[in-house]
């Protein structure tokens, strides 16, 4: 019988992972023991995919607000530090915030507006308007914005970013100054040191700082890349990817996993003789219609992933072949037209008319986004998600 199933994710239930667990040995077992449970078999190219959170838990990446502290006062002087373009997170970076204040005698806390980085809204871009201010140029000091915009508390958290961030940084010590700009070199105007806690456009920021004279240019990757006193540590990403684990202490993104994916590709391999590929992932790449929040508050989708994995999508826009090629069939004759179109299509399919409108993304930032939004972030329990299909095409 012709199959009529494309493309399928399943959230696999899991043990609660602890630090030390051997998770290339749940994550296999889980798999297994689901597709018993449901009565599915594994394919080759399926693709098995684990949350960063547990990868990070299981190697026990965790490290200490104090040790943040220590980080920041050694590689940023701990005097007056500019800490600029947060995100506003209690979850992502309050905690983080409470190690930097820890760190240095004096905060200049500089706030993008109107949102942070993922879209995190303090005022709207109407709010803006209205108030005759130029984004691009015009910087705001604390009583200036309350002046014009008065308290703007967050939709769905119901936090006052602002009056949250400033009462922290004085609880921990430090004295506070808030200010508002969207112009990098405008911190310069305070401190001469500064830490960039911007994520993607994090590259850019440093260059435009240094390029204008800072002393000591700091971004959040620069901060546990390496252990402090014990602590874990990411090198390539440092705080970036970090969440709170506890009240004093954050689960960083995790070190590298690459090990870990290929003994799970192999652990499947002898199980079942089928090749799979496996990938970490953190935050879908999407951004929300309602909220405008963009999702990926982490430095990437996957830090870690099978080599099968590499790549974008090779795929023909089957609404366009019907709509031009072969426009004048229909039924079986269409259908079939189609098919022999995908069965000769070329191996790369770059600069072909009959791919346009294919998503031009990387596997692993499309594959991650749909993981993503099948485990969730709560209560769900299915921390490994197993994907089947997503190579197929209309013929297989």
């Amino acid at each position: 019988m012709e199959r009529r199933v494309g493309t399928v994710s399943r959230g696999i239930r899991c043990p609660i992972i602890r630090e030390g667990d051997d998770l290339a040995k749940l994550v296999t077992e889980s798999v297994l023991e689901a597709a018993a449970s449901e009565g599915f078999s594994l394919r080759d190219r399926d693709v098995i995919a684990m949350t960063e959170s547990i990868v990070a838990r299981a190697q026990g990446n965790y490290a200490s607000v104090d040790a943040i502290a220590a980080d920041v006062k050694a590689k940023l002087g701990g005097g007056t530090i500019g800490v600029i373009f947060p995100i506003l997170s209690r979850n992502r970076f309050a905690i983080c915030l409470r190690g930097i204040a820890k760190g240095a005698k004096k905060i200049v806390l500089m706030l993008s507006y109107p949102s942070d980085e993922v879209g995190n809204g303090l005022i709207t871009l109407d709010q803006v308007d209205e108030a005759g201010i130029n984004p691009f140029t015009d910087l705001l000091t604390l009583e200036k914005y309350r002046e014009l915009f008065g308290e703007n508390k967050h939709p769905f958290t119901g936090v006052d970013y602002v009056q949250y961030y400033g009462d922290l940084i004085r609880e921990c010590g430090a004295e506070c100054e808030i200010i508002f700009a969207n112009d990098c070199r405008r911190i310069l105007e305070y401190t001469k040191d500064v830490l960039c806690c911007d994520i993607h456009s994090r590259a850019r920021t440093k260059r435009l700082l240094k390029a204008a004279g800072a002393n000591r240019v700091c971004g959040m990757d620069d901060i546990l890349n390496q252990s402090v006193d014990g602590s874990g540590f990411n090198s390539k990403y440092g705080l970036l990817g970090s969440n709170k684990s506890t009240e004093d202490k954050i689960k960083l993104f995790p070190e590298d996993a690459t090990d870990l994916v290929y003994a799970i590709q192999k652990n499947i391999l002898e199980a079942t003789g089928k090749h799979v590929e496996v990938m970490v992932y953190g935050d879908g790449a999407f951004k929300d219609p309602v909220g405008h929040i963009w999702e990926l508050a982490d430095p990437c989708v996957s830090p870690a992933y099978t080599e099968g994995l590499e790549g974008t999508p090779n795929e023909i826009k089957l609404k366009y072949l019907a709509d031009n090629d072969f426009a004048d069939l229909s039924g079986a004759a269409l259908k079939d037209a189609i098919a022999g179109r995908i069965k000769s299509k070329k191996a790369d399919l770059v600069g072909d008319m009959a791919s346009q409108g294919t998503t031009p993304r990387r596997l692993t930032d499309l594959i991650g986004s749909l993981c993503d939004l099948t485990s969730g972030s709560g209560d769900k329990g299915t921390p490994v998600i197993l994907v089947q299909g997503y190579f197929d095409n209309m013929t297989d």
